[in-house]
């Protein structure tokens, strides 16, 4: 029997997943919240086969999977709890699964709200990029209940490299968080080492060259490097979403009373960035966010 799926939020990672999950041979039904994406970029997804749905309570309707990939907390909250939320309109025995990247103890209170309805819910935030979302190769972590996640994994094959079930709802969330301190602080190290490297007269792409197959090396040095080497600021990672990340990280240790000195350092540098209106420019930025703090 063919899974009917419903997917919210076709940006530029849910596009191409929503394109895996029909092409396995999944009945797929779309909502976006401007009609116009599907007479623009949605168009593919339809000329395959999916329907276009005109609100959240037609895209939950019928169907057994619901899947939502967007922005904020609040955004996640208000298609699937809101008034006007899928959930309304779906069946008991739905399962909701989340891609988004969100506040993790509001992913538990979302969860338990579903629960109360009779739903199922796994949070599954992802990492790897609008690449591996393309070439179906995206690292997902994810919180729920094991049956659950089981049940999730036949969509989320689609498009997944490696699938981690990391605890109970919220923890997804929690173990995406713990990536991207890691992965922020990573490229403000290799800002660092670079800038290092240029102010005592090195040739930045040499030294990059030197270490980048050494301990200090990572996958992030070798995305970043070039960029931050180039002074090439077009997005690959746009700047704004780290920087939502990193603050949702940051108020989610200080509510703990857990101090992250890196973080807040990192954090306050994103904060500048948004400051500045650079918030859709790649997150090598910070390599010119550290030229600007010399020059003052």
């Amino acid at each position: 029997m063919t899974l009917t799926v419903g997917f919210i939020g076709l940006g530029t990672m849910g596009l191409p997943m929503a394109r895996h999950i029909i092409n396995r041979g999944f009945k797929l039904k779309l909502y976006a919240r401007r009609a116009e994406v599907f007479e623009g970029k949605a168009k593919e997804l339809i000329e395959l086969g999916a329907t276009p749905c005109r609100s959240l309570g037609e895209v939950a309707t019928d169907v057994e999977i619901l899947i939502t990939n967007v922005t904020g907390t609040n955004d996640v909250e208000s298609v699937l709890i809101g008034p006007e939320g899928a959930m309304h309109s779906a069946s008991p025995g739905t399962l909701f699964i989340d891609h988004s990247t969100i506040d993790p103890a509001r992913t538990m209170e979302i969860a338990q709200t579903l629960h109360g309805a009779g739903m199922d819910f796994v949070d599954a935030p992802v990492s790897g990029g609008v690449w591996a979302s393309e070439e179906a190769r995206l690292i997902v972590m994810q919180g729920g209940a094991p049956d659950s996640c089981k049940r999730a994994n036949q969509v989320i094959d689609c498009y997944a490299k490696a699938i981690t079930r990391v605890g109970d709802a919220g923890h997804g969330q929690i173990a995406k968080l713990s990536n991207q301190i890691a992965q922020t602080i990573t490229i403000e190290g290799v800002a660092e080492c670079l800038t290092f490297a240029k102010s005592l007269g090195a040739d930045p792409r040499s030294v990059f060259e030197a270490i980048k197959d050494g301990m200090g090396g990572s996958q992030m040095m070798s995305l970043m490097a070039p960029k931050m080497i180039d002074e090439d600021f077009g997005a690959g990672i746009e700047a704004r979403l780290h920087a939502k990340d990193v603050g949702i990280a940051l108020e989610t240790a200080e509510a703990q009373q857990l101090r992250l000195p890196c973080l807040e350092f990192v954090a306050s540098q994103f904060r500048a960035i948004m400051g500045q209106g650079l918030g859709t420019q790649d997150s090598s930025i910070l390599f010119d966010m550290l030229g600007r703090l010399r020059d003052r």
